[in-house]
């Protein structure tokens, strides 16, 4: 199924490029934790994986996944599953262990405290070989966004996935004021 441009209501993010850097297959199963109420990479993500794949949309508010649900519904795309959960809980999530090729935490960390127990979290879904995506708000004024003194130190959150056992696998440039890391799970 072809991918649409759905940069819409955040156009700082551009969602197709991002997903291009990412070499996604079909049939992968990925979960968008953190999804948010937009959905933004939840469709593309979908369509992508096909038929044979799954995407998890996971977030801690209820309303936020029936927005989601909503729009895909209105999209035709039924390879989504929908997850309530925590993600500073280990084991919390009902995603199973190792069953995902990737897992996405876009503009998730600079809203939450505990980012070893969300990283660590996210790794547990994660398969051998399968890789965990962070893009989070750049460490710079910008005239829009959080606060500086709550965005996340990329530095930071390389040794705490070093910590959790996590290999390093890429870093780009996920638009003008957001950073992307990739990690990659190997034992």
């Amino acid at each position: 199924m072809p991918m649409q441009d759905v940069r819409g209501g955040t156009i700082l993010l551009n969602v197709l490029e991002i997903i291009k850097k990412l070499d996604i297959k079909e049939s992968y199963v990925i979960a968008d934790l953190g999804c948010g109420g937009a959905g933004h990479f939840v469709g593309p993500l979908a369509r992508l994986t096909g038929k044979t794949g799954k995407v998890y949309a996971l977030d801690v508010q209820k309303g936020v996944l029936e927005v989601v649900k909503g729009k895909m519904a209105q999209q035709n795309i039924t390879n989504v599953e929908y997850v309530w959960s925590d993600l500073e809980t280990y084991g919390a999530a009902a995603i199973p262990d190792g069953s995902c090729d990737l897992t996405f935490l876009v503009n998730v960390l600079f809203q939450n405290t505990d980012h070893a127990a969300i990283l660590k979290e996210s790794a547990r879904f994660l398969r051998i070989g399968g890789r965990l995506v962070i893009i989070d708000w750049r460490h710079i004024a910008s005239p829009f966004g959080p606060p500086q003194h709550i965005r996340v130190d990329p530095k930071k959150i390389k040794d705490l996935g070093f910590s959790l056992g996590l290999a390093w696998f890429d870093e780009f440039d996920a638009g003008p004021y957001h950073f992307g890391l990739v990690f990659r799970k190997d034992s």
